[in-house]
């Protein structure tokens, strides 16, 4: 395998000229960058990148760790993230912790074993043990989508509180006073400021005891929930999914009962299914704008790796659109 000495004695100048036309770090006339790169070409030289990275303390490369890459919410984020990070030179490698926060911290140290520039984390739970590892250890990172309670970092997130708000006030408007929020583990950010906003609004409404039912961010949760939610007295005449696979979930089980939808029991969730996979779309949603949280979130990281951005750490948070569609129906008789 040639080697760097190999191209110079090839063009006729020292090492240390090829170093710098190879990683563009100083001044090299274009007749003498034109020997240089002949020669890369004519010897098949390979720059050692690992090599330079430990010198630098730089791979160009970062993390992206999310809670589960089937759902198209994450994986639109991801899209957002990688589109960013490849404009600005960088590649991203992913992780899939499937909400176990154990998973992410084995993730995380593997990651970071590896020497990635920074790291962009969905958190799995609302545990401060992975943001402190990391910040321990100094690598820049950007929390995506949840906050975690107590710990100043940057974050990009959506406003769920407001969101979960506005799909409420809009099932009260059009008449229901029995409404079920389904929601995911409580002690995930996203899932307690969805109670939080949906609680709110029915507090406004004068509602006593607003249903709220925790479990899991998934369509079997979604499934099991809307049973034990068709199961009450008197029964709830509105469903809110806290995410698109719950309310996928809670469809199944309000069609698998024989009830219409709206007709006998108005929905509405978060997150939009894109476009593409959706031939009629028909759920009413508060939609997050998941590609621009993702896109925000990696050049907020990106700037701070630069060191352009030397502000103390900041939270960006987007706010929903409210779709309203054929689920939620229209105004009680």
């Amino acid at each position: 395998m040639p080697t760097i000495q190999d191209v110079a004695r090839r063009a006729g100048v020292a090492p240390m000229t090829v170093s710098r036309v190879i990683n563009q770090s100083g001044y090299a006339s274009l007749a003498v960058r034109e020997k240089v790169m002949a020669a890369v070409v004519e010897l098949g030289y390979m720059p050692n990148t690992l090599a330079r990275s430990l010198r630098i303390r730089r791979t160009n490369t970062l993390a992206l760790i999310l809670t589960d890459i089937t759902n198209p919410y994450f994986t639109t984020i991801a899209r957002g993230v990688e589109d960013a990070a490849s404009a600005a030179g960088y590649t991203v490698i992913f992780g899939n912790t499937d909400e176990s926060e154990e998973k992410e911290c084995r993730y995380l140290d593997m990651i970071q074993q590896k020497r990635v520039d920074g790291i962009l984390l969905v958190p799995a739970g609302g545990s401060p043990q992975s943001v402190e590892g990391i910040r321990r250890v100094g690598t820049p990172l950007v929390v995506i989508d949840r906050r975690i309670p107590g710990e100043v970092v940057d974050v990009v997130r959506c406003d769920s509180e407001d969101g979960a708000y506005r799909l409420a006030r809009l099932l009260l408007d059009l008449g229901h006073r029995q409404i079920a929020l389904l929601t995911g583990v409580s002690t995930v950010s996203t899932a307690e400021d969805r109670a939080s906003g949906f609680r709110r609004a029915l507090r406004e409404a004068g509602v006593a005891e607003p249903v709220v039912i925790y479990g899991n961010f998934t369509q079997d949760s979604g499934f099991a929930n809307t049973r034990r939610v068709l199961a009450l007295q008197p029964r709830p005449t509105a469903l809110i999914a806290a995410n698109n696979f719950i309310a996928i979930g809670a469809l199944k089980a309000v069609r698998a009962a024989g009830l219409e939808v709206p007709e006998e029991m108005a929905m509405a969730g978060f997150d939009d299914l894109p476009a593409a996979l959706v031939v009629e779309p028909f759920l009413t949603v508060a939609a997050q704008p998941a590609y621009e949280m993702g896109r925000q979130a990696a050049q907020l990281l990106i700037s701070r790796l630069s060191g352009a951005n030397k502000a103390p750490p900041q939270e960006i948070l987007l706010p929903v659109e409210l779709v309203v569609r054929q689920s939620s129906g229209s105004a009680m008789g």
